[in-house]
């Protein structure tokens, strides 16, 4: 089933203010996909629309950053899956950013395709268990990024760690339908949460 999904190609936007970026990015992923390419925020904003699957945005840009542009993006009641892409080393006010997922350049090929596959997989569940991958890969993303001290010093990370158990508690009743519920989270060294004993 999870193969079908992949091989159905999606509609995906790259937004890099960086063109040779941006466009390697495209190059990469048109090979399996149809790609739209913005290299400013106010590009990406006239590009996206409902038609758009997954969303791969950088994080700086000078005209619009990439906060302003998933703000804007949220405004509008469009729903595609946006993918932070940043040089940018993620902090805690991630926990209220409406992203699914967060990759810290430098990226691969193989990471931008094995991405978009995910997200795929992640709109065939119901808002839930979406919401569950999305605050689970935030909490993943800063343990791999905090220390200890720094992360039960911080009231967000406290915040999204009850919000994954609470999720995780309602995705349990879903998980037979999920072979690989856990497993999507192995990748991250972290997800196990470093503040359990």
């Amino acid at each position: 089933m999870q193969e079908s999904v992949e091989r159905e190609g999606a509609t995906v936007l790259v937004v890099d203010d960086e063109q040779d970026i941006a466009d390697l990015y495209s190059t990469w992923l048109v090979t399996a996909h149809d790609v739209r390419t913005a290299h400013s925020g106010t590009e990406a904003l006239q590009l996206v629309d409902e038609s758009v699957d997954v969303v791969f945005l950088d994080r700086q840009m000078p005209d619009m950053s990439g906060d302003e542009v998933l703000d804007t993006i949220a405004e509008r009641g469009i729903d595609p899956a946006v993918v932070m892409v940043t040089a940018v080393d993620p902090d805690f006010d991630i926990v209220e950013m409406p992203f699914d997922e967060y990759l810290t350049k430098p990226v691969t090929r193989e990471d931008l395709l094995e991405t978009v596959s995910e997200m795929l997989v992640r709109t065939t569940y119901d808002n839930q268990v979406q919401e569950y991958f999305a605050m689970a890969s935030k909490k993943a993303t800063l343990e791999t990024q905090k220390n200890t001290p720094q992360l039960e010093a911080s009231d967000e990370y406290r915040t999204v760690s009850e919000r994954v158990e609470e999720l995780r508690e309602t995705a349990d009743s879903t998980a037979s339908e999920i072979d690989d519920f856990e497993a999507v989270f192995q990748q991250f060294p972290g997800e196990s949460g470093l503040l359990s004993d």
